[in-house]
Formats: structure tokens, C-alpha cells, sequence
């Protein structure tokens, strides 16, 4: 029986800081494509989110605190992306919407 192999993938490409723009939440985020991010919330930025405070109080209840994630932060995460300050690992270039710039 083989070892299994080693998971290298934040030794190539650690998640990097990203902070949000309205809360000023900093979370850990890496993206492998621009359709794809993985994000790490530490308990500060938990606290510090105001979309997370303003979601559905705790529960008891299977997946009933599932958070689906604040969309301040994502636009804040995709526009470090944009600006290089977020390496993206893909080589693929960014998706763009011709059709937005004329509506």
C-alpha cells in the first residue's frame, strides 16, 4: 500500500489577505480560476462581517447556519484578482461580457 500523496498545492500558491471594502473583514483567499476561490474566515472576521452578523441567527438544525457568503467580500476578492493583488493559478484569461459594455 502507497503513502498517500502529499497535498502541495498551498506551497505553490499560499492564500493571500484579501479585506473587504465595506467591513473591512480581512479574510485568506486563493483562487485556482477565476470561476473558483477558496476562502479561510478567522473568528475576527466572522465577527467583523456585517453581512454574516446580519444573516439568520444560530441554530440547532442541520446546514440551518450555513453561510452563503457576503457578496462585499466577493467583489473585493475579484477585484484584487483583477488588480494582480490576488494571483489567480489558472492561465486562462479573464472572462469578460462584450455585450455589457453596449447595455
Amino acid at each position: 500500500m502507497t503513502a498517500p500523496r502529499p497535498d502541495v498545492r498551498l506551497d505553490d500558491a499560499p492564500m493571500q489577505s484579501v479585506s473587504c471594502a465595506a467591513c473591512g473583514a480581512a479574510v485568506l483567499a486563493r483562487k485556482s480560476s477565476w470561476d473558483q476561490v477558496t476562502v479561510q474566515w478567522s473568528a475576527e472576521a466572522i465577527a467583523t462581517c456585517d453581512e454574516r452578523r446580519q444573516s439568520l441567527p444560530p441554530s440547532e438544525r442541520p446546514n440551518r447556519n450555513a453561510f452563503a457568503g457576503c457578496g462585499a467580500l466577493r467583489a473585493a476578492i475579484r477585484e484584487a484578482a483583477v488588480r494582480g493583488q490576488l494571483h489567480v493559478q489558472s492561465d486562462e484569461p479573464l472572462k469578460t461580457n462584450p455585450e455589457a459594455a453596449h447595455g
